[in-house]
């Protein structure tokens, strides 16, 4: 079963944490067995007994509990105090009534549609400025013909730029630059944790880069990269609720983060694999701690377009119909993550 969870920061859920840590019990109220709220709810039910962990799914939207914790988590981004699940002297999880309503009155408002979007979505290109980034080049006419990886970061940032904007007017597109200037990777990650939101709103952060292998000039091909999954961040602050209940959402947050990181990645990936499949090689997913994937407290990958070291490939990558198909896999990705992020 995979856990997930919603940061208020930054996505702009409204979590209403009172500093307890068990809920009131409800004695007078009959308690309903999962397997009961599944039936009655029309739900699928993920029972996880060494988290313990009760998860119920109708269509593209999941209520969350744990046994003995006094929290209901709503589609992974609302977090609300709750009564708490608890065991039953068959050895098979409960809810109390007051919970099992709680997570009818969520289910039955989305016969309408999905509540929960993308609100923003930062395009990061690397490098810039003093900072060249990685360096190549090839041979044309007999001329060395230089490639920065500050260029073809930049071209490819501002032709999905315009792109996602023509898509989505509603939404916040930003870049931490539009042209030859280096802001610093704090800035960059700044820039991203300081976007304001609408409740229920997420911000994707898309970092974008090209790849070197200074000692062989062989290696060739296109990469995304997302933090590991066993990696750990302070997402929510340890003053918005008590100790225990802020770890509880620290590491269902980051799970979260983890999971929309990875299938972002995914989606990035078939979208360049089907427009540069043909003349360039899919590397695949790769995990790694870069500065900012592992500090925007967001959805992050960091996508890895070629190797300018390979001469073929720096060619390529020097070449202006080649990045725009560079940008349009990355926005038919995008565009295909957000479609069943939002429900579509």
């Amino acid at each position: 079963m995979t856990a997930k969870r919603y940061n208020a920061k930054f996505f702009t859920t409204v979590i209403f944490l009172l500093l307890v840590s068990v809920a009131p019990a409800f004695s007078a109220e009959k308690n309903v067995s999962a397997l009961e709220t599944a039936d009655r709810l029309g739900a699928d039910l993920t029972w996880d007994p060494l988290s313990q962990e009760i998860t119920f799914t109708v269509g593209n939207h999941t209520a969350q509990c744990r046994i003995g914790t006094p929290l209901v988590f709503f589609d992974y981004r609302e977090t609300i105090i709750a009564q708490a699940p608890l065991m039953g002297t068959n050895a098979q999880p409960q809810l109390p009534a007051a919970l099992f309503t709680q997570l009818e009155t969520f289910f039955k408002q989305f016969d309408i549609g999905s509540f929960f979007r993308v609100g923003a979505i930062l395009i990061d290109p690397g490098h810039g400025g003093k900072d060249p980034g990685t360096t190549g080049s090839y041979v044309e006419n007999g001329k060395t013909i230089p490639v920065y990886e500050k260029n073809i970061a930049l071209s490819v940032s501002l032709s999905l730029y315009d792109m996602l904007r023509k898509t989505y007017p509603d939404k916040k597109i930003l870049l931490t630059r539009s042209d030859d200037t280096y802001p610093s990777l704090e800035e960059r990650v700044e820039m991203a944790n300081k976007v304001l939101l609408k409740k229920n709103e997420a911000i994707l952060y898309i970092s974008i880069h090209a790849n070197a292998s200074p000692f062989n000039k062989k290696p060739y091909g296109f990469e995304i990269w997302y933090l590991p999954t066993d990696y750990r961040r302070n997402l929510i602050d340890k003053n918005t609720a008590s100790r225990e209940i802020a770890h509880i959402l620290n590491i269902m947050l980051e799970e979260e983060f983890s999971t929309e990181s990875i299938l972002i990645a995914k989606n990035i990936s078939d979208g360049l694999e089907a427009q540069i499949g043909k003349e360039s090689k899919n590397r695949g997913l790769k995990e790694k701690e870069w500065f900012v994937v592992r500090n925007a407290k967001m959805p992050s990958v960091l996508i890895e377009l070629g190797f300018v070291t390979n001469p073929e490939e720096a060619k390529r990558l020097n070449t202006p119909s080649y990045l725009q198909k560079c940008a349009q896999g990355i926005y038919n990705g995008l565009t295909a993550f957000i479609s069943r992020f939002e429900g579509q």
